[in-house]
């Protein structure tokens, strides 16, 4: 028998070594996906906010950024799954499994790179309505199944809080620890289209302390604010009251939010906050072509309003002071005549929306600085046709 040589065993497994790590480099390579799987992200640590879907959905805005890249797909959809690409041009394929939010849905993608980490935001095909009508926090199961090059690499299902309709998202910390303000989502809640609006401007005429709303086109700052005094007035004519009712359910250190009446709610209600009240005026305002100012600083927030075109006057005004006097108190102004002691309700609601204007501009005085700042928790959010391309209404 002829001895085999040591050095020739050698390279033979040598060769066979080399050949088993290429071929176990081969399997990972194109299977590395099937050994990460995926997993379903967010921003949002779990949470989801209607207003803010519903306020960018005919926009191209995009409020809330991705922290992890590279991304595919459109960050608008806020869910997203996190998955590894396992070859060049791999496809994707993503199905999301219906809920009271959105329907079922099919999304197909391509990741360019091979083994790389991609972030991929779903089509979402929202039920605007159920958003819209989500009054209370309410969790759902978030179903997803996903294909990698025509292969199934399982399903994953997380459990998310959609938040009320109510619940306005302020502000959130990315996975990189940044924070991100999003206190432009309190735009959403300045309806100048909502229907009701017209039957608020007929009382308001009927007052007569204008005979018509003309906006700018008037002969100065003082036509403009008189135009908002009868707004003013026939607030407080439907005797709407102070109710600080701004905490909601959210305990979180990832987001924070506010919770702020909508339009009809407040008109239902006859109750306002500083917030409330400050987006129902600036509805108001944005109606008579007025451009209204949403001004924040800690724990707080007043409205302003320019009283030129041009800009270069404004006026404030501390909303939460509206029912701060019942006009029933004192004497209806028809009624009034020289026989009568006392001061009659115009007189009153005049000497409120004066004092109104006094507290809410030292407010300003006192905080200009940092509210011009962009620190966290200030804010002078102009409610211009700029705004408007990115945040719209959300109705109700």
């Amino acid at each position: 028998m002829k001895e085999i040589h040591k050095p020739r065993l050698k390279w033979g497994i040598l060769i066979l070594v080399v050949l088993l790590l290429a071929t176990g480099g081969y399997i990972y390579y194109t299977n590395a996906t099937l050994r990460y799987g995926f997993d379903i992200t967010d921003e949002l640590g779990g949470t989801l906010f209607p207003s803010g879907i519903l306020s960018v959905a005919t926009t191209d805005a995009q409020i809330i950024v991705p922290s992890d890249t590279p991304y595919v797909g459109n960050p608008k959809s806020l869910i997203s799954v996190h998955i590894r690409s396992s070859k060049p041009m791999s496809r994707v394929r993503i199905e999301l499994a219906e809920t009271k939010f959105f329907a079922q849905s099919v999304s197909e993608f391509q990741l360019p790179e091979a083994n790389v980490a991609y972030t991929i935001f779903p089509d979402i095909l929202w039920n605007y309505e159920a958003l819209r009508n989500n009054a209370q926090a309410e969790p759902i199961n978030v179903v997803v199944d996903a294909e990698i090059n025509g292969k199934h690499i399982g399903r994953q299902v997380r459990t998310y809080s959609v938040r009320s309709i109510n619940e306005c998202l302020l502000g959130y910390y990315s996975k990189d620890k940044k924070y991100h303000d999003t206190g432009v989502f309190f735009a959403a809640y300045v309806n100048e289209d909502h229907p009701m609006i017209d039957q608020i401007l007929r009382e308001a005429l009927n007052t007569r302390i204008v005979n018509r709303f003309w906006g700018y086109q008037s002969r100065g700052p003082e036509a403009v604010d008189k135009q908002v005094y009868a707004l003013w007035n026939v607030l407080q004519k439907r005797k709407f009251r102070y109710s600080s009712v701004s905490n909601t359910s959210l305990s979180s250190n990832v987001v924070f939010s506010q919770r702020v009446r909508t339009f009809e709610d407040a008109l239902n209600a006859s109750q306002i906050n500083c917030v409330d009240g400050s987006v129902l005026f600036a509805s108001l305002l944005r109606a008579i072509n007025i451009e209204p100012i949403l001004v924040r600083t800690p724990r707080h927030m007043f409205v302003g309003y320019y009283t030129t075109s041009s800009r270069d006057s404004l006026n404030f005004l501390e909303t939460s002071m509206i029912g701060d006097v019942e006009l029933d108190d004192f004497f209806p102004d028809e009624q009034l005549d020289s026989t009568m002691a006392g001061k009659s309700q115009n007189q009153m609601s005049r000497l409120t929306f004066e004092k109104s204007k006094e507290y809410a501009r030292n407010k300003y005085n006192e905080n200009e600085a940092d509210i011009h700042s962009q620190k966290a928790n200030y804010m002078f959010l102009e409610i211009s046709k700029d705004v408007r391309r990115n945040i719209q209404p959300i109705g109700k």
